[in-house]
């Protein structure tokens, strides 16, 4: 005998438990737009001081000024498929105080080492977060008395 999978639900988090979320995590994706297209990378990540810095395998060219980018981050249980994810945009500049990239090249883990290497402080100007979870009701089969559930 095989069960229906229980119906899971989408559900909105403060800004600020997002930012939470997003501090308990060291990885995500980084997008920016290069070239007329959107790229997305792998990045590592840390939270100091209300920004957050990542390093990133990305051409240094792609940031020579400060640019808009979107940060992305989640956690999906294999199994369940309970989780969250969050998404920070904002404005990137590149690290440049050696002091502070030496500091954050021992911090954070990276994946290329050279010119495809850089850190990049964002100052999210937003900041959005869903947590995803099974409902609590049990789910309808066939047969009811009219209308439908809303997701």
């Amino acid at each position: 005998m095989t069960t229906a999978p229980s119906p899971r639900r989408m559900l909105d988090v403060s800004g600020e438990e997002a930012w939470y979320m997003l501090g308990g995590a060291s990885q995500g994706r980084l997008v920016y737009e290069q070239r007329d297209a959107l790229a997305v990378r792998p990045a590592s990540h840390v939270l100091e001081y209300g920004r957050l810095v990542i390093r990133v395998p990305a051409p240094g060219a792609a940031f020579s000024t400060r640019i808009s980018v979107t940060y992305h981050c989640d956690y999906l249980h294999p199994n369940t498929g309970t989780g969250w994810a969050v998404t920070a945009g904002g404005l990137a500049e590149v690290v440049t105080d050696r002091d502070e990239a030496a500091h954050y090249r021992r911090t954070l883990p990276g994946w290329a080492h050279g010119p495809h290497d850089i850190l990049l402080r964002i100052h999210p100007q937003t900041v959005t977060g869903f947590r995803f979870a099974h409902t609590t009701a049990p789910a309808r089969t066939g047969g009811g008395t009219g209308g439908s559930a809303a997701s």
